[in-house]
């Protein structure tokens, strides 16, 4: 046990706490993307005061970008006294909306009964506030370590990360030589290690109908009511045959151990919100269907796609007058890290060592930035892991425990030593 580097930590428990509630107080709610700048700038400060060199970059022409919702992320690093291989610690700062049900103020970051409160507390601005003090306090114990840290705040992984890690691994900032290895704290719990996660394949659905007057239905064909037919067989034949099939990723939790598609939205017809009016007497000839369909790493993205589109293929066959459209919104291929990559190693030694014992080996039940690090960066050596509760993300008082950060900060700092110094003591 190195209590030198854990006092170190324990000594910077009210930093955490602070930076933690500092960074819940910038809304930077996702969409439209709001606060990402000040958000960034805060860190940029920050980090520039212990010697590490920041770069803003802006994601012009991504997703969402404007002059006034400017995608902006901020990268540091702090290179050693010697040549060595490269940790970088990845957090979004976005947060999703807080929505209603909240006993405190979303955007306050409320501290009490050992927690820390806020939107984003958990999901991720508490394992973001734990990887900085970790790697302040590395520093401070090894001034001469060899190799170099990296520290990125980056935006809009709640809407798949394109103006975010996308962008920065497009730019080479998640490759090698830059980079070898990389932790994601997303909220997984601090005794377990988050391999990867499933697959994602989004999608928009449009049945096509013909426009008439309300009062005489006969006269067109409601897209509406063929958007209706498309429901009814996935619920009688899609949904049960995703429930059938099992993978052998350690997914969390349980439920998300099968194929899931979840429908996201549906909007028909010319009035979609005509709230206090009335809405437009007519045939809706358009119906969108969005869904999210969730895959395993034993299924291709092919037969996926092929499930749906059999289905819709058929009903043209069948349903008189039916037809369709269908879009791509995302793909993603299901990502599971090798358990004896150098970074799983690190941390699993680091789980031992604060918690005395093996850590759990888990795949995330959605995706998060640690696709665009595969797909584009082409690194592997990537998992995520850091404090909190993955049940409390987006939901009403959403908390991270002051504890849970501190140990994770040990965790994290302990995994620097082995992958920079090459020894947990």
């Amino acid at each position: 046990m190195n209590e030198r580097l854990l006092r170190a930590i324990d000594d910077r428990r009210n930093d955490v706490v602070a930076l933690t509630a500092d960074l819940i107080r910038f809304p930077t709610i996702n969409p439209p993307g709001e606060a990402y700048r000040p958000c960034a700038e805060y860190l940029g400060a920050r980090l520039r005061k212990r010697g590490f060199e920041t770069e803003f970059i802006r994601a012009e022409g991504a997703p969402g970008d404007t002059d006034r919702y400017p995608r902006v992320n901020v990268v540091a690093r702090f290179d050693g006294r010697s040549p060595g291989a490269c940790v970088h610690f990845n957090s979004h700062i976005d947060v999703v909306e807080a929505g209603d049900g909240w006993t405190v103020d979303p955007f306050a970051g409320i501290i009490k009964d050992g927690r820390v409160y806020g939107r984003g507390a958990c999901d991720m601005k508490g394992g973001l506030a734990a990887s900085i003090i970790a790697a302040e306090a590395f520093m401070d114990v090894y001034p001469d370590f060899p190799g170099a840290i990296e520290i990125s705040g980056t935006v809009d992984e709640e809407s798949g990360g394109f103006g975010g890690v996308a962008h920065l691994a497009s730019l080479g900032y998640f490759s090698k030589p830059r980079v070898d290895h990389v932790i994601i704290p997303e909220p997984l719990n601090k005794d377990r290690i988050c391999l990867g996660h499933r697959g994602v394949w989004w999608a928009e659905i449009e049945t096509k109908g013909e426009i008439a007057h309300g009062s005489m239905p006969f006269l067109g064909d409601n897209a509406v009511r063929h958007m209706g037919a498309v429901l009814r067989a996935f619920e009688d034949e899609l949904f049960p045959a995703l429930d059938r099939k099992m993978t052998r990723m350690p997914v969390v939790p349980e439920g998300a151990k099968r194929s899931t598609m979840n429908i996201n939205s549906i909007h028909g017809g010319q009035t979609e919100d005509f709230r206090p009016g009335l809405p437009s007497p007519n045939v809706p000839d358009s119906c969108r269907l969005t869904i999210d369909r969730r895959f395993l790493l034993e299924e291709d993205l092919a037969t996926v796609k092929g499930e749906v589109t059999g289905i819709l293929e058929r009903l043209k066959r069948e349903r008189k007058k039916f037809d369709y459209e269908i879009r791509d919104l995302m793909e993603v291929l299901p990502l599971m890290t090798e358990r004896d990559a150098p970074v799983v190693k690190a941390v699993a030694q680091g789980i031992h060592a604060i918690f005395d014992r093996e850590p759990d080996y888990v795949i995330s039940p959605g995706t998060y930035d640690q696709k665009h690090i595969a797909r584009i960066g082409h690194l592997y050596n990537c998992i995520a892991y850091g404090p909190g509760i993955l049940d409390l993300a987006h939901r009403p008082d959403e908390w991270v425990g002051i504890s849970d950060m501190v140990e994770s900060a040990k965790v994290m700092a302990i995994g620097l030593n082995v992958l920079l110094r090459g020894t947990a003591g």
